[in-house]
């Protein structure tokens, strides 16, 4: 017991030294480099994904490019860092990336022990699992003895053990390192059921063949609100991060979009012309440019904007808003006053 104790006092202290070494150095650090360098997941439709050219689309990338536009009033000053879910922490602690744009849940946990903290949220989710439509079950109720395909060092992991438990319900889990191999491993039969965030299962039935052949069942295991992460004690690169995600929310609230942001330039509403950097120094606080604001809805554009474009009803994912509209639509989307 000593032993691990000392340990783990180990682990925490060299967590502590790494997340200090960069506190407060990352804003100077991106804009003496020139670019935002943002960890992604490998490979998820919708939220992060590379075609065959390297080009990079999704809500998380948007994010990114957010911060690209709001930092250099540029989006393409950015880089990609593909991260597996035990790859992500290490990278960020390590100052190997600037800021994890990628699917992650943020925690109690994550926000008091591992050196990190999160700055929002850009997508509200919960965990479920996907069976194929064959193997005949409505509920995950009916999945006692299942054999589970779930990825490591995740919250995934917990709450999929934490679910079984109350119900009373026994499985066994297929643990796999990221989501790609475990939808092969799901589609090869090794597992009678894949388990991870809903919207996750859904970019992963997108991509098959035959979607209709599976099903999401309707329980939600957990609450899983996702979004980016920054290294703690580094507050003007936190407070970017999260009024990024502010700006983009406000923005969808006030009804300016890419399409219509040089219009609404003349606006007379007063929200409308703080947001824009028509009036008021809304970035002196942040260290950049009054129309960073501007900047990021022109090049990126709102919220809506870009759910719609990456796993909305047009997509392939075809998600509805739900908990992700904006507040006065029924949702939980809720930007902050920029004022």
């Amino acid at each position: 017991m000593k032993v691990i104790k000392t340990i783990a006092l180990g682990t925490a202290a060299l967590t502590m030294s790494i997340s200090s070494a960069f506190a407060g150095e990352t804003f100077e650090s991106v804009r003496g480099k020139g670019f935002v360098q943002c960890g992604v997941s490998t490979g998820i439709p919708g939220f992060s994904l590379a075609d065959s050219k390297g080009e990079w689309t999704g809500i998380d990338v948007d994010l990114c490019k957010g911060i690209a536009a709001a930092v250099f009033g540029d989006a393409t000053k950015f880089k990609m860092t593909p991260l597996t879910t035990q790859q992500r922490f290490t990278a960020l602690q390590s100052g190997e990336i600037d800021v994890l744009t990628r699917n992650t849940t943020a925690t109690l946990t994550r926000d008091t022990t591992v050196g990190l903290i999160s700055a929002g949220v850009n997508y509200y989710d919960s965990q479920g699992v996907m069976v194929k439509k064959d193997l005949g079950v409505s509920s995950a109720k009916e999945l006692d003895g299942a054999a589970i395909c779930v990825q490591p060092g995740t919250t995934t992991e917990l709450n999929l053990a934490d679910w079984f438990r109350a119900q009373n319900i026994q499985f066994n889990p297929v643990v796999i390192n990221n989501p790609e191999e475990a939808m092969r491993s799901f589609t090869a039969e090794r597992c009678d059921g894949f388990t991870t965030d809903k919207s996750g299962l859904a970019s992963m039935r997108a991509t098959q063949g035959n979607p209709d052949d599976f099903v999401i069942l309707p329980e939600d295991f957990s609450k899983e609100p996702l979004g980016p992460m920054v290294r703690q004690g580094d507050e003007e690169w936190f407070l970017m991060v999260r009024w990024v995600l502010n700006a983009m929310n406000e923005a969808e609230e006030y009804g300016i979009d890419s399409k219509n942001v040089d219009e609404m330039l003349e606006s007379d509403n007063p929200n409308i012309q703080r947001i824009l950097g028509v009036s008021g120094e809304m970035g002196k606080g942040l260290k950049i440019d009054n129309k960073w604001a501007y900047n990021i809805i022109k090049q990126v554009g709102n919220y809506g904007e870009t759910f719609e474009r990456n796993l909305g009803e047009s997509t392939p994912l075809k998600l509805e808003r739900g908990l992700n509209a904006t507040w006065n639509n029924g949702g939980l989307m809720y930007g902050w006053p920029i004022r």
